[in-house]
């Protein structure tokens, strides 16, 4: 692999983790402030074990929206994992 393109992979990465953690303190912050006000807060996440989701939340609507959420993602995932071998 060409180094350049592998330094510009792992920079990708970085940058992507980092704005991962930025959005869930905003998120944090933004759930603590409408709490605050007496509005219900909901929220769910979704844990990737492999290729098997365990997908949680606090209401249905958030766990509909998690499973379309993981569904894209894994399909994202498994065009860029075939994507070489598409290409060359």
């Amino acid at each position: 692999m060409d180094p350049g393109l592998a330094n510009a992979i792992f920079t990708l990465g970085f940058f992507l983790v980092l704005v991962g953690v930025a959005i869930t303190f905003v998120a944090g912050i933004l759930m603590a402030l409408r709490q605050a006000k007496g509005a219900r807060a909901k929220g769910g996440g979704v844990v990737l074990i492999g290729p098997f989701p365990i997908v949680f939340g606090s209401d249905a609507r958030t766990v509909k929206v998690l499973i379309l959420l993981t569904i894209l993602l894994m399909i994202v995932v498994l065009v860029v994992m075939l994507l070489p071998a598409l290409v060359g």
